[in-house]
């Protein structure tokens, strides 16, 4: 199972958010490259990068911040956060990132979001970020009707093969994530699966792993050292 340890960026600097509240920040005084490194250097072979601007701008804000990310360090990096257009997708690809996150648009333009999958393949990725079972989008702040799971299914028959879930009840609340939502996404064939929000014990990336989850994010966990980055891995496995 692999292991994407998280760098949230807003004007450039590495944050946290809680619950996906732009009001509520902490921000962390090392830079996205060191940060980078850093994750390098304790065993990280992949790394999550979320432009938090750019989630609400659908701008790419922080492409600056995302290239010294690529560069720090030799990481298979995924990106997300406003990525809304194919030029934008080019680009995060062209500069070195490994895959792009698509989320707002995958609700609101499903064809173009169809179109990415059959052109790119498995360096497409969806984020399905859910409030008490519904798709949320911009940045969090609008809370759709559409059942998260339902919309899971729609996206793997569309040709989608990796899905990241965040339970935003869970997402920087360093108290446990939601192990029963994976529990029934794994039940969706053909899907991959990428859990992330709120993964605080050593004992959740165990049963996350035995759920046969694909990967983690890791987040707040590690920046405020609940979780040390070795230890999750030698738990998760081989990272190469």
């Amino acid at each position: 199972m692999k292991v994407f340890p998280a760098i949230d960026m807003i004007q450039g600097e590495v944050v946290r958010l809680l619950k996906g509240d732009y009001g509520k920040v902490t921000k962390y005084s090392l830079s996205v490259e060191d940060a980078a490194k850093g994750f390098y250097a304790d065993g990280a072979r992949c790394l999550h990068a979320v432009d938090l601007d750019g989630a609400r701008t659908g701008n790419p804000d922080n492409a600056a911040s995302v290239a010294r990310i690529i560069q720090a360090a030799p990481l298979f990096v995924e990106i997300g956060g406003g990525i809304r257009e194919e030029s934008q997708i080019e680009k995060y690809l062209s500069s070195g990132a490994g895959r792009c996150i698509l989320g707002t648009v995958a609700v609101t333009n499903f064809p173009f979001t169809v179109r990415m999958a059959e052109k790119y393949g498995d360096r497409i990725v969806v984020g399905v970020d859910a409030a008490d079972g519904k798709v949320a989008i911009s940045g969090w702040r609008n809370v759709t009707d559409i059942d998260s799971v339902s919309f899971c299914k729609d996206l793997v028959r569309a040709g989608v093969q990796t899905v990241i879930y965040t339970d935003i009840s869970k997402d920087g609340a360093l108290a446990g994530t939601n192990l029963d939502i994976y529990k029934r996404l794994k039940d969706i064939e053909g899907l991959k699966i990428t859990a992330s929000g709120g993964i605080t014990y050593l004992e959740e990336i165990d049963a996350l792993k035995g759920i046969g989850v694909d990967a983690v994010i890791l987040g707040r966990a590690l920046y405020e050292g609940r979780l040390d980055l070795k230890q999750a891995i030698s738990v998760a496995g081989p990272q190469d």
